[in-house]
């Protein structure tokens, strides 16, 4: 067996650039809807969660009404689960996804 470092294969161009690239999958808070919160409760949960204007927390706890589940937050992991326990606090059904 030859050593992997003696030939180099042909036809093959090895990149010039030594610059390190990172492909981060963002992950996604998914909030499903329920039928024990009102509307309010939600949308201010929603607003202290992800730091959002009113209009777009109940546009997503309207999307969750009407679809059964809306993405009201995407970025790191860590982010994700801040985002996630805050929703949690008062028994909002979440998911991370990836």
């Amino acid at each position: 067996m030859k050593n992997m470092n003696e030939e180099k294969p042909q036809g093959i161009i090895e990149p010039e650039s030594e610059d390190e690239v990172t492909i981060g999958l963002p992950y996604k808070v998914i909030l499903f809807n329920d039928d024990w919160h009102s509307f309010d409760d939600v949308i201010n949960q929603i607003i202290k969660a992800v730091k959002c204007s009113y209009a777009e927390a109940r546009s997503y706890a309207f999307e969750a009404h009407v679809k059964g589940k809306s993405q009201v937050f995407n970025g790191e992991l860590n982010e994700c689960l801040k985002v996630s326990s805050v929703l949690e606090e008062i028994a909002l059904h979440t998911q991370i996804i990836s």
